[in-house]
């Protein structure tokens, strides 16, 4: 319920920016339902606004969404014996952040516990989508434009704590700051498109944050 209720107010806020962007509510709605993934379909929509070709949306959904996978597969080392087949291929499919955070908290993951934690943020990301689609086609332009930058606050809340506590994590995100900088600044680089130069951002500074700040192993091979 609660993990439903955060997805409800900013997926709200991804509504309203997707008509904002021309598309129509029922558009916005087969996104969420479709995809469930905020900052993918932040991307995807500046994509579609920018006239951006299928292969810029297609590397820069990869590069954003790659995360899921490594989730998917690590969680799946806690799955009970009944949870293979369709079951895993939903799993993937409703993977997210919270939604990870929650099973892997759990000692072992069933299909029913999974689903219990998936229905609702599914229900509510689909929901707020809806109402901020549908609000997006009357309220004024200001309102709009003020809404819209919600869901970077929730990017802003997810990441500054953990910088404050982690100097490599603070350093990735510098390094995201300028890089995404100079893509809007600098005269060549700001002529590429906005999934490219966000899929470009991302992978040199995850590499870049590997490179300076390498996670020490624990001995254990094999």
């Amino acid at each position: 319920m609660p993990i439903g209720l955060g997805y409800l107010s900013v997926s709200f806020t991804f509504g309203i920016s997707a008509v904002y962007n021309g598309l129509y509510w029922w558009q916005a709605v087969i996104i969420s339902m479709t995809t469930l993934t905020s900052a993918g379909q932040l991307a995807g929509i500046g994509t579609i606004a920018a006239g951006g070709s299928y292969l810029e949306m297609l590397v820069s959904q990869i590069t954003i969404n790659l995360r899921y996978s490594f989730m998917s597969v690590a969680l799946s080392q806690k799955t009970t014996a009944e949870f293979r087949g369709i079951k895993r291929w939903l799993m993937g499919f409703f993977m997210t952040d919270e939604i990870f955070a929650t099973a892997a908290a759990q000692k072992e993951v069933s299909t029913k516990l999974f689903a219990g934690i998936s229905v609702m943020p599914y229900i509510g990301w689909t929901l707020g989508t809806l109402f901020g689609s549908i609000l997006g086609n009357v309220l004024p332009d200001s309102l709009m434009n003020a809404l819209c930058i919600a869901i970077y606050g929730m990017f802003v809340a997810i990441v500054a704590p953990v910088a404050k506590e982690k100097r490599c994590v603070l350093w990735v995100v510098l390094i995201s700051m300028a890089l995404s900088a100079g893509f809007y600044y600098l005269p060549l680089l700001k002529e590429l498109s906005t999934g490219i130069s966000i899929s470009i951002c991302a992978v040199t500074a995850a590499l870049a944050g590997a490179l300076l700040f390498p996670v020490k192993g624990d001995g254990v091979h094999g």
